[in-house]
């Protein structure tokens, strides 16, 4: 599933092909995804310039504008789902099975989406993207200043919940999925079942350096595919960094040698070192 060093990974390879172009076609060829395309989309892009691409959480923020009417256009909110990704092709590249839209630009370019799952979606939004019931409740972003380890001590407090879960909890810090979470918790050294409520301020602000790092590395680990967007197979590399825990149950600790054991916390598989995380 795309995560968020993913999803920045998309943002930064297709930015330099949409930014500033004119939409002067939209293809829809598949209208179910998860959430129906909007049966008036083709309607309201025609004509319409992309401004700069932002990222929210796992979603991408695409920010329109027509000729005359001002700054205040609309938005295009696309998720990617579980399988979707977004590549730049040309005029003439014949789409391929599950690529299911097409944004044609003025340059010949196309801005195409993928997803043979069709669990991700792309919506319109005519106000503000704060105000947007699956944005408004969404924590900080980690990378973000607003991200430390006063807010998890703050968050926590009285949480009996496991650190792991509450570190993959959105309104607590968003894009912190299921690898990240196991790599940052064991480079703090805490223990994933752990209640978060138990847990010192001194550790929070390791594990939130901790998570910072990860996500960095893995969001450079990403651009070395951003060649990747255009003509190909528009998918982001994805963490390539050689894991400590992730997917290494009943293997040896890389740190301490002991054997990584395997839980479930929060219907999610999770994998440890009982030694060096305590």
């Amino acid at each position: 599933m795309p995560e968020l060093p993913e999803v920045e990974t998309t943002r930064r390879g297709i930015a330099p092909h949409v930014e500033g172009r004119e939409i002067v076609e939209v293809i829809v060829r598949q209208a179910s995804l998860r959430v129906p395309v909007p049966a008036d989309l083709v309607e309201r892009l025609i004509g319409a310039r992309i401004g700069e691409l932002a990222r929210r959480a796992k979603y991408l923020l695409l920010p329109l504008s027509w000729p005359g009417a001002g700054e205040d256009g609309g938005t295009l909110l696309w998720h990617l789902g579980m399988s979707g990704s977004l590549r730049v092709a040309r005029l003439g590249e014949l789409p391929k099975k599950h690529d299911h839209l097409d944004l044609v630009l003025d340059d010949g370019a196309i801005l195409r989406y993928h997803d043979p799952r069709r669990f991700g979606f792309v919506d319109w939004l005519a106000g503000s993207v704060e105000q947007d019931v699956r944005l408004a409740r969404l924590g900080p972003e980690p990378l973000s200043e607003s991200f430390d380890g006063e807010r998890l001590f703050a968050r926590s407090r009285g949480r009996r919940l496991a650190v792991k879960p509450f570190l993959m909890d959105n309104a607590v810090v968003v894009g912190v999925g299921n690898i990240y979470a196991a790599e940052a918790l064991f480079l703090a050294g805490i223990d994933p079942r752990r209640a978060a409520g138990r847990i010192s301020r001194e550790r929070f602000d390791r594990l939130a350096a901790a998570v910072r790092e990860v996500l960095a590395a893995a969001i450079t680990q990403g651009g070395t595919t951003l060649r990747d967007f255009v003509g190909g197979t528009g998918e982001p590399g994805y963490f390539k960094q050689r894991l400590n825990v992730y997917g290494r149950d009943g293997q040896p600790c890389r740190r301490c040698g002991a054997e990584l054991r395997l839980v479930t916390l929060g219907q999610r598989a999770s994998v440890f070192c009982g030694h060096c995380q305590t």
